[in-house]
């Protein structure tokens, strides 16, 4: 037994050495430790910024806004060091008396040189209502800039300065290519005291967040914080493939989530605001609503897709028949219309006077229309004349907005939840229905009904049920029996409010 025990502590001697031999540089380990090299981070962007760096400016604006606010100026001890900060935000609003007096407002945002020759592209809530708009240039010099144009639709706008020499420009590149996970890099200069630099990936595109009417946002984590705005966002070619416009950010600063107007949307508007000062967007004068999974299903569609059109305007580019209400447009200049949100922007992109192929759904058939493009600015006008920028609801105790009259039940026929009846004299005159609107006319809604649900009011008119025009109650009557013989679950009605604007309203069929 004690052989044996001095034999395994013989081993376990032996055993030791030949670890001690391991780990001080035996034959086995050495070679490993030999190849471990320093670990290292991801590329440098260093070269890419510092060739962009001078091509991003900060704007500093300033507006006298008359104050009439006669509170006293706050007071600060004399050396404070935040005196400076309000002896000049409260510039104009002390003195004797205080008063009426004007205050000045200053901001500061960003923006990027497109031109040499002095052409500067920014947000147009950057320079908003500036009355002295002054570009702070990455080497200390100030030009003041003259405003050539802004697109508030877009919250673009394009500045322009006389420089002494050249400008260093940047290109723009096409956001078209741009996959989400692709690196990008976001400029601003919101203080003035030059470039700041951030890197992040396209975090998703095409984001929408009700900023206007061709929201296309490309999404992104670079950090963009308050004053970037008007930058630009760079993919790693250095060129231009969005402008930093909006963040979410409970706290002010950035949480990661940052949206960029893509130049796909905003190359052409600087390039018009250029040339003409103005935006020039194709305009096809159409009403449009989304296509719901209720609406296709009433439309016999496979799917929910493109933009249903609820009104025609009077004498705009489709005023001649090629478009009628209740098509469904799937297709612009080769473009999918996959959301009713799309076809605004790609007819907006469009060229005023362009020729066209529209692809659309009527009566179940796909057919193609060929539209001559008029110009949205021109058209606004025509159709402002002729919309309604607010539909009529009724009050809690059941008036109308309007005249304020009780609505008394009719000896009305009842359908769908709702009592109808043949749009007479008496009733125009009873819910102010305007003599262009035919129907048949909704005297009353009951509470909680499928008709109620979907927002319908006394005072409303049917025009068609399941696309076919209905003049009297008996009509209507007769229709959606026809649809629930059909087995259909849902009846889709055109309806008219009292001046006559149209929407497509689907109502559950009991």
């Amino acid at each position: 037994m004690a052989l044996k025990m001095r034999s395994s502590a013989a081993q376990t001697a032996l055993a030791l050495a030949m670890s001690f031999s391991l780990v001080a540089g035996g034959p086995f380990v050495a070679p490993a430790l030999a190849q471990v090299k320093p670990a290292a981070g991801p590329d440098s962007v260093a070269d890419l910024a510092e060739s962009l760096l001078d091509a991003v400016v900060n704007i500093s604006t300033s507006q006298n806004v008359k104050s009439d606010d006669k509170a006293p100026v706050p007071q600060v001890p004399e050396g404070s060091p935040f005196q400076d900060f309000f002896d000049e935000f409260f510039k104009g609003e002390g003195g004797e008396g205080g008063g009426n007096q004007g205050q000045t407002v200053n901001s500061l945002g960003s923006g990027f040189v497109i031109d040499p020759s002095g052409f500067i592209a920014t947000n147009n809530h950057v320079i908003e209502g500036a009355d002295d708009i002054e570009v702070n240039f990455a080497n200390g010099s100030k030009l003041k800039a003259k405003l050539v144009g802004t697109d508030p639709k877009t919250d673009l706008a394009l500045l322009k300065v006389e420089p002494k020499a050249p400008l260093k420009a940047v290109p723009f590149g096409d956001s078209r290519t741009m996959r989400i996970g692709d690196w990008v890099m976001a400029i601003g200069n919101p203080f003035g005291l030059g470039g700041s630099v951030t890197v992040g990936i396209i975090s998703a595109r095409g984001r929408n967040i009700n900023a206007g009417p061709y929201d296309n946002f490309i999404q992104t984590d670079a950090a963009i914080n308050r004053g970037n705005s008007g930058g630009p966002l760079f993919n790693m070619k250095g060129e231009v493939i969005g402008i930093n416009t909006a963040i979410i950010s409970p706290s002010g600063g950035s949480i990661g989530i940052g949206f960029s107007v893509p130049t796909e949307l905003a190359q052409n508007i600087f390039t018009q605001l250029r040339d003409f000062g103005e935006t020039r967007r194709g305009w096809l004068g159409v009403r449009i609503q989304p296509v719901t999974d209720d609406i296709a299903e009433s439309l016999s569609m496979a799917e929910a897709k493109g933009a249903l059109v609820a009104g025609i305007i009077k004498g705009g580019p489709v005023d001649n028949g090629s478009i009628e209400t209740g098509d469904v447009i799937i297709r612009f200049d080769g473009k999918e219309v996959d959301e009713m949100r799309d076809l605004p922007r790609v007819v907006a992109e469009s060229p005023v006077g362009k020729a066209v192929d529209v692809v659309l759904l009527r009566d179940g058939k796909e057919m193609t229309v060929k539209v001559t493009l008029g110009r949205l600015e021109d058209g606004e006008k025509e159709a402002g004349d002729d919309a309604v920028t607010q539909e009529d609801t009724p009050t809690e105790d059941g008036t109308t907005p309007q005249t304020g009259e009780q609505v008394q039940p009719s000896k009305a026929d009842t359908v769908l939840g709702m009592g109808i009846s043949d749009l007479d004299e008496q009733a125009r005159k009873t819910f102010e229905i305007l003599e262009s609107v035919k129907g048949v006319v909704i005297t009353e809604v009951t509470p909680e009904s499928a008709a109620s649900e979907r927002g319908i009011v006394p005072g409303d008119v049917i025009v068609e049920v399941g696309q076919e025009a209905v003049t009297t109650a008996e009509e209507v009557k007769t229709r959606v029996a026809k649809l629930k013989s059909e087995d259909r679950r849902n009846a889709l009605l055109m309806i008219a409010n009292r001046t006559g604007a149209l929407r497509y309203i689907t109502v559950r069929i009991d």
